[in-house]
C-alpha cells in the first residue's frame, strides 16, 4: 500500500501496526483501540488535522498517530495534553457513558460546577420525572414508611435500630443477613471467594427483594452500600433515611467491644484507616433526609431523639 493512501486517511506509514515474527498483526489491546478511535473521532468532530492536534497538545505526531490506532500505552499526563487540546473531558476520551451521546454530553455541561444543593434537586427532579426517586419527599406524598439507617460499623445501627423497630411495631431488618441468606454464606466468604463486585450484587438483590417485601421496617444497611451509586438511588427512592453518625473514637471503641476489628484488620493505622473511611464516605451519608450523633449523649437520650426524627417524618 502506498504512502499517499495512508496519508490520505491521516496515517504516517512507520505508525501501521507492527508485525509479530511470522508476519501476522499483533494483536491490539481493545481498550487501546477503542480509546484511539474516540481520539479520531474527537479530532474529527473538532476539524482538525493531526499535524494541527500534535502542535496543540505538543505531542509528537508519530505519538498521536500510535494513540488513535491502538499502538503502545499513552500515559496519562499525553492523555491530559490531548485532552485539553481537544477542549473535551478525560471521561470523554477514554469512554464514561455520560459522554456517550450529544444528550449526555450536555447534560453534563448543564450540570457542571453546579452547587450541591442544586444538584440534590435536579436529582429529585429527575426521579420524579423517571418514576424511580424522589416521590416521597414531593408536596401531600408523605414518607416511605421503610427506615433505612445508614452509618459505618460502630453508628449503632442495630442497637438503635431494634429500639425503634420495637416501638414502631415494624420488622427489623439486617440487610447483612440478607445478603448472608442470598449467598449461603458470610460477608466475608462472599467477598473472600468472589470479590467485591459480587458482594455488591448481592447487596443490591437483597435491598431490592426488601423493599418489594416490606411496606414498613426498619432497615440496618452495610457501611459500604453507599459506593455503588445505582443501589444508594435505589435506597434513596424507597426509604426514608437517617444516618447515624460518630466520632472516629466512639466507632472504634465500639467495634472493638464487639470483637470485629472489619473493616481495620491487620492495618497498623487502625485509627487512620477508619477517618479515612469516614471521610470517604460522609457526602455520601450527608444524602440521608435526617441526621443523629450517637456521639453527642448517652444512648437512652439517642435513641428519643431518634424515634422523635422518625416519627415525626412519618406523621401524617
Amino acid at each position: 500500500m502506498s504512502s499517499t493512501i495512508f496519508h490520505e486517511f491521516g496515517v504516517a506509514p512507520e505508525t501501521v501496526l507492527p508485525l509479530a515474527g511470522n508476519g501476522v498483526a499483533e494483536k491490539k489491546d481493545p481498550f487501546l483501540t477503542a480509546l484511539g478511535g474516540r481520539v479520531r473521532s474527537l479530532r474529527a468532530r473538532r476539524g482538525i488535522t493531526r499535524k494541527a492536534l500534535s502542535q496543540l497538545a505538543d505531542v509528537s505526531e508519530r505519538h498521536l498517530a500510535n494513540l488513535e490506532y491502538g499502538v503502545g500505552n499513552a500515559s496519562i499526563l499525553v492523555l491530559l495534553q490531548v485532552t485539553r487540546a481537544l477542549q473535551c473531558s478525560l471521561a470523554e476520551l477514554i469512554g464514561d457513558v455520560t459522554t456517550s451521546s450529544p444528550e449526555w454530553l450536555m447534560l453534563r455541561e448543564l450540570l457542571e460546577h453546579r452547587d450541591e444543593q442544586t444538584l440534590h434537586r435536579v436529582r429529585v427532579a429527575v426521579g420524579e420525572l423517571l418514576g424511580t426517586g424522589g416521590a416521597y419527599a414531593s408536596a401531600g406524598a408523605g414518607r416511605s414508611t421503610r427506615v433505612a439507617l445508614l452509618g459505618l460499623r460502630g453508628a449503632g445501627k442495630s442497637t438503635l435500630g431494634a429500639m425503634l423497630a420495637e416501638d414502631l411495631g415494624f420488622p427489623f431488618i439486617e440487610l447483612s443477613r440478607e445478603i448472608e441468606q442470598f449467598a449461603g454464606c458470610s460477608t466475608a466468604e462472599i467477598q473472600a471467594l468472589y470479590g467485591q463486585n459480587a458482594y455488591r450484587r448481592y447487596e443490591r438483590r437483597a435491598l431490592e427483594e426488601t423493599i418489594q417485601l416490606h411496606q414498613e421496617a426498619v432497615i440496618a444497611i452495610p457501611g459500604g452500600l453507599v459506593s455503588d451509586p445505582a443501589t444508594f438511588n435505589e435506597l434513596l427512592s424507597h426509604c426514608t433515611t437517617v444516618w447515624l453518625f460518630a466520632d472516629p473514637q466512639d466507632h472504634m471503641s465500639r467495634v472493638v467491644a464487639q470483637g470485629d476489628m472489619r473493616p481495620m484488620a491487620a492495618s497498623r493505622e487502625a485509627m487512620e484507616d477508619l477517618k479515612s473511611i469516614l471521610a470517604g464516605r460522609a457526602a455520601f451519608y450527608s444524602k440521608a433526609d435526617f441526621r443523629v450523633d450517637t456521639s453527642a449523649q448517652p444512648l437512652a437520650e439517642t435513641y428519643a431523639v431518634l424515634r422523635e426524627t422518625v416519627r415525626t417524618a412519618l406523621a401524617p
